[in-house]
């Protein structure tokens, strides 16, 4: 014996977790049955010596020896109460018996006490079929030693009872299987063959027999016993198969026989093709007449979107393309398509994933719970999905016990709740007699009796009035028949599976039929397939009610109006998807727009303050033009906020495009003429003033047109990739979508968030290029800032104003740009920064540029005129360096010029002396005598001394004049009477 215990710390299955050998709570060990033994999961051999309990919810399974079955349950789980399951069956380990006694060739053997197979205690009890005697006991036991109790019997043909001649049916009943219709069609072909053999009018000289064999709904097992019947006696005038499988293996090769086939069960529409089945018909519809009734109540409840799941074999395929086509013409679609073979696991999960909210599901019944199963794992039922499957399934097929699942009956009733069925009328709906002179009703409760059991339990019970109405089909074909070839000198009895022309005669009877049944109007299409109503079902509360019937020759839907749905209303065929714009928050705009507005009103004053005031000299120095373009590129700038915050909350998306250049060309164009302007003074003043000995020449004219031209080159280069952008990838209206969002209120609505941007196709190409030639304007221009911040020159006396006004423009566009593109997805805090970044730039270009030359002027007056200018600007610089500096300068010119003036002038005098003083000597060496007397005389004073040189460098003043260091004198320094002296 082998038991397990979990751990105490875990509540896991016991075959996932330790065991402790030594429980002492849980379920005792049983011991196994005789002949066979027990499996003990997760246990060694070691371990099950030693084991007495095992723990709760453990699992035992028993296990036979060979040849041997086990009867009872197989299985036995403990229970909470420290039983085991199902303690009142026991489990015996039982001898089978050969499974040859359970079928029996023109007769039925029917096996009681059997579970799966023959085991000790099984008896079967064998009957023969209409024209058949039995030969050998009636009734077989199996017994201990695996044996049957008598040996198997046999049916012998018996001649036919009022010298009636025998026409013989050949049958296929699939008796178990996928679909075990057998068990209520062969019991309603043979009331019908009863029906008929009792009619004087209909056949009268023959007698129809049938002669079947179980197919088991297995082309296989279908082949063999198809063989048995073309191959031996007696010669049979017609072969009916049930199970599409089967139909099409018997309709293929019954053509080499020229045998007709008339089938009851079929519903593959596979079989509608006359090429490949030219002698087949059937009193079961083709599966295809569902989808008109399908695509009917699409429209009836505005479904647009399909899905569907099937089982991969021919009949539900083919119905599944001929669905296909139909949704295809009404103009629905089918939006998601998933198959299986045996595990619908896999597929019920992707129509989940895929949100698929009305389901066609074709697939046979075992199947079906397979599937309903995973449906319920997967919560793919409820209020929000509607499933469409087959009507032909027992009314409790979702009740029924099936070891292949594990999922309660409970669970079972909760997936399927709700869904809708379309089924062929297999029974006509009206209480009128049929040609069998029966009711419909009456029709069943003779069956019921005929059965003896439950008929939700018995496999065909709705398709044996169409197994009944086949038999009325084909013995009114061959009373036609037999008219037919009386004419001819044939009989039905010279039929065989060379004359052709009988089969010809029986096909075109078929053709032809037209009765009342008691499945309806009976009548085939070109194809062979029955033409019938469809009912509309609904599973409501465990129990299917009809809703209405379609009829698809008519094209008439007949509503009850009585369908119940679990949300109240029919629910939507996918998830709709509400587009909403993520628009920009209005209050953030106008707020904005009233900054831009007010800075546009600053821009227009500075510049009309500039232009009036362009004669004064300190405007003048300050070059005019280059802040005109300041302020009208601020003024563009800021005119740029506007388009900027315009979206689809204000615009069509046919205007979204123009709006997207705007932006472009004001923010592009402002930029250049703002900060190009500015950028440009900051140049040049780096260029020619930095360097004093080399720029000399530059400082004393700064051409006005050179500064243009620089600003002017900077706006054309963006004009000019502006131009190309447009025309080659012009800006246009993009989306961006954003993750859906699930409303609380509505579980069929989903929210899809979109934002509207302005791109191109090479969007980032064209950013990387702007970006990366602006962001080195903005880099030099902070440079050349620094490097002349300590420079004074007249020429442009604001370029300290313009650095500072570079420094933060060029930090707010260095941190807005990027962050702008992170925040693309965020409308508002996007425009926020973009739009603030340029309200903010602008107005610290103009505050700091203009501001201060507003104050100086009204301060001092200066406006005034220009000879008052002139005046009071003189007389207000004394204390300006750069004014005492040109003003030396210029005195320093004069002074040397006056000096080289005097030297010339003293050389002059020189000579002049000199000439002088030569001319004297030669007079004293001529007159020696009266230069003696001279020399000598008393009363005469001596000469004067030679009068000194005019100009001697030692002087003060002479120093000053012409000493290099001169300029750097100032009139203080010098004598300003003896300046004057020289003048003279």
């Amino acid at each position: 014996m082998l038991l397990l215990l979990l751990l105490s710390a875990l509540s896991v299955e016991p075959n996932r977790a330790a065991i402790h050998v030594n429980l002492t709570e849980g379920c005792q060990i049983i011991h196994p049955p005789r002949d066979g033994g027990i499996r003990y999961r997760g246990l060694t051999p070691e371990e099950v010596q030693s084991v007495r309990f095992l723990p709760f919810d453990y699992e035992i399974e028993y296990v036979c020896r060979p040849d041997r079955e086990i009867v009872g349950p197989k299985v036995r789980k403990c229970q909470r109460d420290g039983t085991w399951t199902a303690m009142g069956h026991p489990s015996r380990c039982l001898r089978t018996c050969p499974k040859m006694h359970l079928s029996l060739e023109n007769g039925q053997a029917v096996a009681r006490a059997m579970e799966r197979v023959p085991v000790e205690g099984t008896w079967t009890e064998y009957s023969c079929n209409p024209g058949f005697r039995l030969v050998g006991s009636a009734r077989s036991n199996c017994t201990k030693l695996g044996r049957w109790s008598t040996p198997k019997p046999i049916c012998e043909l018996r001649r036919p009872i009022s010298g009636k001649k025998a026409v013989h049916v050949g049958a296929l009943f699939p008796m178990s299987g996928g679909w075990p219709g057998g068990q209520a069609c062969l019991p309603a072909v043979r009331m019908a063959l009863e029906d008929i053999n009792s009619r004087r009018d209909i056949l009268p000289d023959y007698e129809l027999r049938l002669i079947h064999h179980d197919s088991k709904c297995d082309p296989g097992q279908a082949t063999k016993y198809l063989y048995e019947l073309l191959y031996n006696d007696p010669i049979k005038i017609i072969l009916m198969p049930g199970c599409s499988s089967v139909s099409t293996l018997v309709a293929e090769a019954a053509r080499m026989w020229n045998l007709i086939v008339l089938s009851y069960g079929s519903s593959s529409p596979a079989l509608s093709n006359r090429q490949r089945f030219p002698t087949f018909f059937r009193t079961h519809p083709s599966a295809t007449l569902h989808n008109p009734t399908r695509v009917q109540l699409f429209k009836k409840w505005g479904w647009t979107k399909i899905a569907t799941i099937q089982q991969t074999t021919e009949v539900f395929t083919s119905t599944l393309d001929d669905l296909d086509q139909r949704v295809k013409e009404a103009g629905l679609e089918i939006t998601f398509r998933q198959s299986f073979f045996s595990d619908p696991a896999a597929p019920v999960r992707n129509l989940k994933r895929q949100d698929a909210r009305i389901i066609v599901g074709l697939f046979y019944e075992t199947e079906a719970r397979k599937v309903f199963c995973e449906v319920y794992k997967e919560k793919l039922y409820g209020k929000k999905y509607v499933w469409f499957l087959i009507g032909w399934y027992a009314d409790n097929w979702f009740r029924i016990k099936d070891p292949a699942i594990n999922c309660t009956e409970a669970e079972m009733a909760e997936a399927v709740e709700g869904h809708v069925t379309t089924e062929i009328v297999m029974l006509n709906p009206e209480n009128t007699r049929s040609i069998s002179n029966m009711t419909s009703q009456e029709f069943i409760e003779k069956l019921q009796k005929r059965l003896g059991k439950n008929p939700e339990e018995t496999g065909g019970f709705q398709e044996a009035p169409l197994a009944y109405d086949a038999i009325w089909a084909l013995a009114l074909a061959l009373n036609k028949t037999s008219a037919e070839l009386v004419k001819k000198g044939l009989r039905l009895e010279d039929f065989n599976y060379n004359n052709k022309n009988i089969t010809d005669e029986i096909y075109r009877a078929l053709n032809s039929s037209a009765f009342e049944g008691v499945s309806g109007h009976v009548v085939f299409d070109a194809s062979g397939s029955r033409m019938a109503w469809t009912l509309i079902e609904q599973l409501q509360g465990g129990v299917y009610k009809k809703i209405g019937y379609y009829d698809s020759t008519k094209d008439n839907l007949s509503w009850y109006n009585n369908d119940k749905w679990i949300g109240g209303a029919p629910p939507a065929d996918y998830t709709k998807v509400i587009t909403t714009f993520r628009f920009l928050s209005q209050k953030l705009f106008i707020s904005v727009s009233v900054l831009a507005s007010l800075g546009i009103l600053l821009a227009i004053i500075c510049l009309a303050f500039n232009i009036y005031n362009g004669h004064v000299r300190y405007i003048q120095n300050s070059q005019p033009y280059l802040n005109n373009m300041t302020a009208v590129g601020c003024t563009l700038a800021l005119a740029a906020v506007f388009p900027l915050g315009l979206d689809g909350y204000h615009i069509g998306p046919g205007l979204f495009p123009f709006v997207c250049q705007a932006r472009l060309w004001l923010l592009g164009l402002g930029f250049s003429l703002a900060y190009g302007s500015m950028f440009t003074k900051i140049w040049w003043v780096h260029t020619v003033f930095t360097k004093k000995e080399e720029k000399k020449e530059k400082r004393k004219t700064l051409e006005p047109w050179k500064l243009y031209a620089t600003v002017g080159l900077l706006v054309g280069l963006d004009v000019v990739t502006l131009i190309i952008w447009q025309i080659v990838d012009p800006l246009h209206r993009t989306i961006e979508e954003f993750t859906k969002e699930e409303p609380k209120t509505d579980t069929d609505v989903s929210i899809l968030p979109q934002l509207e941007h302005c791109s191109s196709t090479k969007m980032n190409t064209w950013l990387g290029i702007f970006y990366g030639f602006k962001g080195l304007l903005l880099l030099l221009g902070i440079f050349l800032a620094y490097e002349t911040k300590s420079v004074s020159t007249e020429k442009i006396n604001d370029h300290r104003a313009v650095g500072m006004a570079i420094y933060n423009v060029a930090v707010l566009c260095l941190i807005t740009a990027p962050v702008t593109m992170i925040l693309s997805s965020q409308q508002d805090a996007a425009f926020a920064f973009a739009s603030l970044a340029v309200v903010f730039s602008s107005y610290i270009t103009l505050v700091v540029l203009f501001v201060p030359k507003m104050r100086r002027l009204i301060t001092r007056g200066e406006w005034q005129s220009e000879q008052q200018d002139t005046m009071k600007t003189g007389s207000s610089t004394n204390n300006n360096e750069e004014e005492k500096s040109r003003l030396l300068e210029k005195e320093n010119r004069e002074l040397e010029k006056i000096i080289a003036e005097k030297e010339e002038r003293v050389s002059e005098l020189r000579q002049q002396l000199q000439d002088r003083q030569q001319l004297r000597s030669r007079r004293r060496s001529s007159n020696p005598s009266r230069e003696a007397d001279n020399h000598f005389s008393p009363g005469l004073s001596a000469a004067p001394a030679p009068p000194a040189p005019f100009y001697q460098p030692n002087l003060p003043l002479v120093r000053c004049l012409v000493s290099e260091q001169a300029d750097k004198l100032g009139r203080g320094n010098c004598d300003g009477s003896r300046v004057h002296l020289l003048y003279k």
